[in-house]
């Protein structure tokens, strides 16, 4: 056996490939079974969204558009407006950098978020409370990109919700003036 022969097969080499090779499974395993139990309503087609980041939004736009006053039912939800869904159909049609990293910071607040929280759960498996208080981390944060993520889903969500009649009354906005019917909107 030449020498580069043997450095080709040492035992070392052997070791980190076996190594390398156990991490990549356990990653790939691992990224498996965190995005997996993940319900989207039936009958919803995703334009964009694999199931789970229809989820995260979700959960990320109940608590971003919560009501300040609860007890008002006469005020919409964001399941009411389906935002997570106007915003499955928007992002479908953002350019590909931005949905990669749109992905990446539903994961990040999915999986990692929580955890700088100081909680060992999934945010969708948050209380709202503890989905507040992620939320808010996120929205400090001293990462500038982190902050910028936040404000970019808290826009979405924003455009979702505000895109809908139902939510104008709320904010005191009567109607756009541009075709107002006789009377005002309704």
């Amino acid at each position: 056996m030449t020498r580069e022969a043997g450095r080709r097969f040492s035992r070392r080499r052997l070791i980190k490939a076996a190594v390398a090779g156990a991490l990549l499974l356990g990653a790939g395993a691992a990224a498996v079974v965190r995005t997996r139990g993940y319900a989207v309503p039936a009958g919803r087609t995703l334009a964009w969204m694999s199931p789970w980041q229809y989820v995260v939004f979700q959960h990320a736009a109940r608590r971003i558009a919560a009501s300040d006053r609860p007890e008002d039912s006469s005020i919409p939800s964001a399941d009411d407006l389906d935002v997570a869904g106007f915003a499955d159909g928007w992002i479908a049609r953002m350019p590909a950098a931005v949905r990669r990293d749109l992905g990446r910071f539903l994961a990040y607040l999915e999986h990692l978020a929580p955890v700088g929280s100081g909680y060992a759960s999934r945010f969708t498996r948050l209380s709202p409370a503890d989905q507040d208080r992620v939320l808010a981390g996120v929205e400090a944060s001293s990462n500038d990109q982190l902050r910028a993520g936040f404000e970019g889903l808290k826009s979405l969500v924003f455009m979702g919700y505000y895109r809908d009649a139902r939510t104008w009354r709320v904010i005191g906005y009567d109607g756009p003036m541009r075709g107002r019917p006789e009377g005002g909107w309704r």
